[in-house]
């Protein structure tokens, strides 16, 4: 693909974010993590949806089909040093006085500052929630169990997305934060490790990061793969192998023909024999 248009059975096709620049070389794994971030559909948090395809009026009983549109929901850039449990900011109107016309209100979610413990990590984070990402975990029995259960979908924002990668990677290396404490380290290892059976070590490498990060992220390492090295270091490197080389060859004959004392001699005239 490159980055003009696509022509496909005579319609042209806009190239997306992984069809063009650094977005094209970006992994598989990275690719999956965001589709299920980006382009899969969350939960339903601020309304409730429908069940089937039609329903019939309890009152003129008429047929009419399901329609679940979900209400446009405004996540601002502070909620991705937050954690608000899918929920964000809702737009529209408010009728306050009948003799009145609307007027715009914003419904915002109920934000308090709380404590939440990872027992992978083993740390006590001080992070802003909502009341429905506090129900959430105590649903999940645990902070390590509510991120890594719920999709990155839900989870939403960047925090809590990087803290699931983090515990991942502590499951992966199994949990050497408690290398003093091995029952401790063994119990909290079987207690999460069944988490680990859905991911593959790239996939949990690459997961939790926005579209620029992870660019910046491949970018860095092709650099660095990249970087050339400066010919006065590859000179001198060169340099100390034959010297290394030729002091040992000239050691190994020395000592053949006259010891060990006829070389030190040849290394340094001036010093004495004992």
């Amino acid at each position: 693909m490159t980055s003009m248009a696509i022509k496909t059975l005579g319609k042209f096709i806009k190239p997306g974010i992984f069809d063009r620049g650094t977005g094209a070389l970006l992994p598989e794994a990275y690719k999956k993590f965001y589709k299920e971030w980006k382009l899969t559909e969350p939960t339903a948090v601020h309304y409730i949806p429908e069940e089937g395809k039609f329903k019939r009026d309890e009152v003129t009983g008429e047929v009419r089909p399901v329609q679940n549109y979900p209400i446009p929901v405004i996540y601002p850039k502070e909620s991705n040093e937050q954690m608000w449990g899918g929920e964000g900011i809702v737009q529209g109107f408010q009728i306050r006085d009948w003799r009145r016309r609307r007027v715009p209100h914003f419904w915002m979610p109920h934000l308090k500052r709380s404590v939440v413990y990872s027992e992978v990590l083993d740390k006590y984070i001080s992070v802003v929630v909502t009341d429905r990402t506090i129900s959430l975990i105590n649903a999940n029995y645990g902070f390590d169990h509510y991120l890594l259960k719920t999709p990155a979908c839900d989870l939403k924002s960047i925090l809590p997305l990087t803290l699931k990668r983090k515990i991942l990677q502590e499951l992966e290396k199994g949990c050497p934060i408690y290398q003093n404490k091995p029952d401790k380290q063994k119990e909290v290892y079987n207690k999460y490790k069944q988490y680990l059976s859905a991911f593959t070590s790239e996939e949990i490498e690459w997961y939790g990061y926005s579209f620029a990060a992870a660019c910046k992220k491949l970018e860095a390492s092709i650099e660095a793969q990249n970087k050339p090295i400066p010919l006065k270091h590859v000179y001198r490197s060169q340099l100390i192998e034959k010297l290394k080389e030729a002091g040992i060859r000239e050691a190994t004959e020395d000592v053949a023909v006259g010891g060990a004392s006829t070389w030190l001699k040849k290394i340094n005239p001036f010093a004495k024999e004992t």
